[in-house]
């Protein structure tokens, strides 16, 4: 049984064997997957999910972070015509 530290959803787990012949299991951190655009589902552009600072994770401006530059534009402007 791994030590409860290692009892978690949040590591990945790889079976490898050994010289020895034994198989034993290989804990990693997950890597955060690139953030996409909540409309076409294009990665986003200046956010970096590998950043600790909560503001390199963000773009500030309308929809930032949510939606991609085109998508922000095209909503902008369904808002403005009242759509």
């Amino acid at each position: 049984m791994p030590r409860p530290g290692l009892r978690v959803r949040a590591l990945r787990k790889i079976r490898k064997k050994i010289p020895g012949g034994a198989s034993i299991i290989f804990y990693f951190k997950k890597k955060p997957s690139p953030v996409k655009c909540a409309k076409c589902g294009k990665p986003l552009h200046g956010i970096n999910p590998k950043s600790k600072k909560k503001t390199d994770r963000k773009v500030f401006r309308i929809y930032g972070g949510y939606l991609c530059s085109a998508c922000a534009k095209e909503e902008i402007k369904a808002k403005a015509r009242g759509g």
